[in-house]
């Protein structure tokens, strides 16, 4: 506990109905662990979430659980939340206020959540949906990272041998073939002249990498730069269908988890455009938004948008239809993350065919360009 003194800390447990034993005032952590401790991951709200499902459904009260679990969280960020949410509910304000008061850990969608809960008298299966949702939010974040790991090795591995070729070992075999006169053909020209430029203007080029990456991430901060990102995101060959079919599994996913938690249709789009990661469908559920305020069915607003398949807008006219818009939203996500689930599975094992292919034609121009003047140079002796 961050105190001014003991007897502060001693009043502060006294008020959790908590015997003090001892107190040890602790050394000042270490930047690093500053930095390691001040941010709390997806993971850990997952965890957090199943655990207050699990608490509640064995019908602990709210705040004995929040004591159990700020006692035994890990991460000092999520300790200290835990402790203020704590104190908040015992002074009186609801799990859904003490929650909105930390942001940076808990979404407007995870709080929306939490306050129907409390409404409705069903907080323990909120939090199971929550788990569940989170759960599978993080299953393909985690896919996704982790299948672009391997690529970006080789990547990376294959562009540091490349300078390291084009610095050190052509500039020794250029002054080779100056010295002879011999004749090098056009490619190893080409590799030549690269080699000069890196040499000369190497750390220039950094710079200019480095500041044009910087400026281009300032400008994707923009309104009109994200936009730009987020339409182009969805228009890259391959990868933008896969994106397409992301954004539609998580915006079902959002809408079917509001609406079967009890949160109106109205509130539960905008959430679900908040929170679906990319403005183009923002802007699609927000025009929806302002439709169905005009009296309009949610299929007939998004059967005017080209980003929506034709497929989500028959099943959600069905859902409307029947009444049961939540359990056809739940499909079309299942169906959905199943697409998403095989369409990584695919782009997965097409990437190391393309990554030998790639570093195979790089390898090979670079030892041709090498190795065929050497060869000349030889044979002319």
């Amino acid at each position: 506990m961050e105190t001014s003194s003991n007897d502060a800390v001693v009043d502060l447990l006294h008020q959790q109905n908590l015997i003090v034993i001892s107190i040890r005032e602790v050394t000042k952590a270490s930047f690093i662990e500053k930095k390691l401790g001040s941010h709390v991951s997806n993971k850990d709200v997952v965890m957090l979430s199943r655990q207050l499902s699990t608490l509640f459904e064995a019908q602990i009260p709210i705040v004995e659980a929040l004591k159990t679990l700020a006692a035994e969280a890990d991460r000092p960020a999520l300790r200290d939340a835990l402790a203020t949410i704590l104190d908040d509910v015992s002074g009186g304000l609801s799990l859904s206020q003490a929650l909105s008061k930390h942001p940076n850990i808990f979404s407007s969608f995870y709080i929306s959540l939490v306050k129907s809960g409390e409404e409705s008298g069903k907080l323990q299966e909120v939090f199971t949906y929550l788990a569940d949702y989170l759960e599978r939010s993080y299953y393909l974040f985690t896919k996704a990272r982790n299948a672009m790991i391997y690529p970006a090795f080789i990547m990376a591995a294959f562009i540091g041998v490349i300078v390291v070729m084009l610095v050190v070992v052509i500039p020794r075999l250029t002054t080779i073939f100056e010295e002879t006169g011999q004749e090098v053909p056009l490619y190893t020209q080409i590799v030549i002249l690269i080699s000069d430029f890196l040499r000369h203007w190497g750390l220039l080029l950094i710079f200019a990498i480095v500041g044009g990456s910087l400026a281009l991430w300032r400008w994707s901060r923009t309104e009109v730069g994200r936009e730009y990102f987020h339409r182009l995101q969805l228009h890259i060959p391959i990868v933008g269908v896969l994106y397409r079919k992301l954004y539609m599994a998580r915006f079902a996913d959002n809408l079917h988890t509001l609406i079967a938690g009890g949160i109106p249709i109205l509130r539960s789009l905008s959430i679900s455009g908040d929170v679906v990661g990319n403005v183009i469908y923002k802007k699609v559920i927000y025009d929806a938004i302002e439709s169905v305020k005009g009296g309009n069915s949610i299929s007939s607003a998004f059967e005017r948008s080209s980003e929506i398949p034709p497929l989500v807008t028959q099943m959600i006219r069905i859902g409307e239809a029947s009444g049961r818009l939540d359990y056809i939203l739940g499909s079309i996500a299942r169906f959905y993350q199943r697409e998403v689930d095989s369409a990584f599975e695919n782009l997965v094992a097409l990437i190391e065919p393309a990554l030998i292919i790639f570093l195979g034609v790089g390898v090979g121009v670079l030892v041709a360009s090498v190795m065929v003047p050497l060869y000349n140079l030889v044979g002319s002796f």
